[in-house]
């Protein structure tokens, strides 16, 4: 049996790291509409032109591809011939792009308005009359789940984290895993008997007895040692994004990362702790409660902070939960400015602290404080008055105030999730 051998070729994805690349584009998968501030609606970043610039962007300045590669394949020109060079850089992104399709993380529905198009004009396709149509892709559920892993990897790394248990708190129950000092038996303790305790006050009240009695040692009720193990325990945790307009203003994303360290979050509770409960809620003129396979797709919404209406419905979501801990987890840049009246009607005053605002919304504070809800804070804002509010909120509810920066956000929200918030269960 003859063979034919032929001259391999390698192909440029073999030397491609595909979820290093899906890193990189996290930016664009998770867009919150911060390159069109004054159209939140507008979709121009979820054109194949905008993936494939952003692909582009990410070989050559994200350290995708190694340097040695790049130099081969695009340095000098690729030996005077530009044209070449380009066509194969071409080449390669629409193989990308192939690749992220056949993987599921990116889907391309059929565009028919191109088609449409081309027929109303009797002939011809959009592209050939001028009009190029901009196909439209959308993520998949598979690529907002992956970029939660990747999210909650790189901040639990950066923190010196590279696992995490279920939550320990002060208290102590009498269960199978010994971790603190032995305790008289009460009726009612888990049967963990601790043999060393139990038989040392045994002997040791019977040596101070004068008694004769039969060789042996006798145990008394009142001798009873259990061992003691560290009470875990559960939690239920509503996330409150602000998805005000000031969130992608002033120069800067601040909602990209809050979603980013929402997802994470929401990775960490159903890998690591399984007995948990994590729910969604945005706010913004009013507020709502979103899906969390959801979370990646949100973008900003309306002007105005309604943060009493969040509020309540976190309070609302918590109250059905049967947990040892429940906990709002706030992330914000703004004060409140939005207020929903009893006839459904959005009082708003963006100017300053308006008293009538803050006066409900920190009614709604004492309502979650009452349920037994703790409000953890994390601003993104240094103002003096916002800055007062807040630590006047954490006084109230006996939770904390954290004054960060996106760049941080995510190690915050983590540490505090896992660390801070478990000590105060009693």
């Amino acid at each position: 049996m003859k063979y034919k051998y032929s001259k391999y070729v390698p192909n440029l994805l073999d030397e491609l790291d595909m979820d290093e690349l899906m890193s990189k584009l996290s930016d664009l998968l998770m867009s919150s509409g911060f390159g069109n501030p004054r159209d939140t609606d507008d979709d121009s970043d979820r054109t194949m032109q905008a993936l494939h610039d952003a692909i582009l962007e990410a070989l050559f300045n994200g350290g995708v591809l190694p340097d040695d590669l790049l130099e081969t394949l695009f340095g000098d020109a690729a030996e005077g011939n530009e044209q070449e060079a380009r066509n194969q850089l071409d080449a390669l992104i629409q193989q990308i792009i192939e690749r992220m399709k056949e993987s599921g993380f990116i889907t391309t529905p059929p565009d028919l308005e191109p088609e449409k198009a081309r027929r109303a004009m009797g002939g011809g396709t959009a592209e050939e009359n001028g009009e190029p149509g901009e196909v439209k892709f959308a993520v998949t559920d598979k690529a907002l789940d992956f970029l939660g892993y990747r999210a909650l990897r790189d901040l639990l790394g950066s923190a010196g984290h590279s696992s995490a248990g279920r939550h320990d708190t002060r208290d102590l129950s009498t269960g199978i895993e010994t971790s603190g000092a032995p305790k008289p038996y009460e009726f009612g303790d888990v049967m963990n008997i601790d043999a060393t305790a139990t038989i040392l006050n045994a002997v040791s009240r019977q040596s101070g007895s004068k008694a004769s009695g039969p060789p042996g040692i006798d145990i008394d009720y009142s001798d009873v040692m259990v061992a003691q193990g560290e009470y875990q325990s559960s939690c239920a945790t509503v996330l409150m994004l602000d998805c005000s307009h000031s969130m992608i203003l002033y120069g800067e994303d601040r909602f990209t990362p809050a979603k980013r360290v929402a997802m994470a979050l929401s990775h960490l509770i159903r890998t690591q702790y399984p007995g948990d409960t994590i729910h969604a809620v945005l706010f913004h003129d009013s507020a709502e409660e979103v899906p969390l396979r959801e979370l990646g797709r949100v973008r900003v919404g309306p002007y105005y902070t309604n943060t009493r209406e969040g509020l309540r419905v976190a309070r609302r979501i918590l109250e059905r939960q049967r947990k040892d801990m429940r906990q709002i987890v706030m992330i914000t840049d703004g004060k409140p400015s939005a207020l929903t009246q009893p006839d459904g009607r959005i009082y708003k005053n963006p100017f300053g602290l308006d008293p009538i605002v803050i006066g409900e919304t920190l009614a709604e504070v004492s309502a979650c404080a009452k349920a037994g809800i703790m409000i953890n804070t994390f601003m993104l804002a240094r103002d003096y008055d916002l800055v007062a509010f807040v630590r006047r909120v954490a006084a109230m509810c006996r939770g904390k105030a954290y004054f960060t920066t996106p760049y941080t956000l995510g190690q915050y929200v983590l540490m505090d999730y896992m660390d801070k918030k478990s000590k105060t269960v009693h």
